[in-house]
């Protein structure tokens, strides 16, 4: 499909791709507040977030099947329909005060979560030229990187005390989300999005170098940089997750006035990068070059939430959130390539790879109650060393 042959699809998956974005940064509000009203530890709170990611590793083949089986459209209204009913119990674990049935309605909302995301990010990847993939899923991802800190502030319009959220806040506005998931679904089944294909899936593809690259495996796990990809993206998305999803529990650790506000710092550094990067890819620099360039710029960016002390080390997590911010549009087109009838389930495996999301955030989660948040940012270095070797040789190795 060509360029200016797409702009209506990626306007209804760039909906799609907020939608993601605003569901998981529910998440950010909810740890805080299950701090303070349920009284649990941080641990037990980022096992929040861990149970939103849970799902990516158990439903993530499975969603590849379904995508073959019903195409990307009817998953993505699929997925709507989850979303809806995990806020659903989101509602009633705020009426009850369970922990547990919070748990259960983020894995709920993570199981969405994963049907969406192994729909969409392929569909982007697979939309246009190979190329340029990275640079539509740049804009993709600016718009899902703006949408974490939107569910925070959205929620807080509802507080009854003064900015200051509780559990008894929650259920207006998610009342209000559940509409917006349905109408959504409604959408994603009505909407213009063609039914696409990576090349060589096809058997009689007129990619028959690829077809046969494919042809010649028996099995998605034969194709390393696929692997190796899977893994980037597990160590990549924890990583994230910390960077997006920790800033308010931060500055309330600082005791920052308005800790909310500090929400913005990663969106906005992520979308500065994600603007770099529709400006220079392709033409200007590949999205390996950018991958690697990212790895270096996380790497120092850890470094200095390490180093620098209060208020400079939670400017310095939005140094970290510009290096991740070409990381993932870089992923999808290169553990995708050469994958031929295999993509779907390659997109699968890939997918599985958020489960980095519910291992990583504990282990912070973890760190933080033993140590200070400040050093549990210190995880993230192994993260993007390995990253850095795929962005360097992982990618290549066939």
């Amino acid at each position: 499909m060509k360029e200016n042959k797409f702009i209506v699809p990626m306007v209804f998956l760039a909906f799609m791709f907020f939608t993601c974005g605003f569901a998981l940064g529910i998440n950010s509000l909810l740890v805080p507040v299950l701090k303070v009203s349920l009284s649990v530890s941080s641990m037990e709170a980022y096992m929040l977030i861990g149970a939103t990611f849970l799902p990516f590793l158990i439903f993530g083949y499975p969603a590849g099947l379904l995508i073959s089986k019903i195409g990307y459209k009817r998953t993505m209204a699929s997925a709507f329909a989850m979303f809806a009913i995990a806020f659903g119990v989101f509602i009633l674990s705020a009426e009850a005060k369970s922990f547990v049935i919070f748990l259960l309605a983020s894995f709920i909302c993570g199981a969405a979560n994963t049907f969406l995301q192994a729909a969409i990010n392929p569909y982007v990847t697979i939309l246009g030229p190979t190329e340029s993939a990275a640079k539509r899923i740049s804009i993709m991802g600016m718009i899902n990187k703006l949408a974490w800190p939107v569910s925070p502030l959205f929620i807080a319009l509802f507080a009854s005390n003064g900015g200051s959220v509780s559990l008894e806040d929650l259920s207006k506005p998610f009342l209000v989300i559940i509409g917006l998931f349905v109408i959504l679904g409604i959408v994603a089944l009505i909407s213009p999005l063609p039914e696409v294909k990576a090349a060589g899936e096809d058997n009689d593809a007129a990619d028959s170098e690829v077809s046969s690259y494919a042809n010649s495996k028996s099995s998605v796990f034969q194709f390393p940089h696929l692997v190796l990809g899977a893994i980037a993206i597990f160590f990549y998305v924890g990583s994230e997750t910390i960077v997006l999803g920790t800033l308010i529990d931060y500055a309330q650790e600082l005791s920052l006035p308005h800790p909310e506000t500090y929400s913005w710092i990663t969106p906005i550094s992520i979308s500065i990068g994600y603007i770099l990067g529709i400006i220079l890819i392709p033409k200007y620099l590949s999205q390996t070059k950018a991958l690697q360039i990212c790895s270096f710029v996380a790497l120092v960016g850890t470094a200095l939430v390490v180093v620098l002390p209060g208020v400079y080390s939670i400017y310095s997590v939005g140094i970290m959130a510009l290096g991740c911010s070409l990381m993932w549009p870089a992923f999808w087109p290169l553990a995708l390539m050469d994958l031929g009838k295999y993509t779907k389930q390659g997109s699968s495996l890939l997918t599985m790879g958020l489960i980095g999301g519910a291992v990583i955030t504990v282990l912070f989660g973890l760190i933080k109650d033993i140590s200070d948040i400040r050093y549990a940012y210190s995880i993230c270095f192994i993260s993007f060393i390995y990253i850095l070797f795929y962005a360097f040789k992982g990618h290549k190795l066939r």
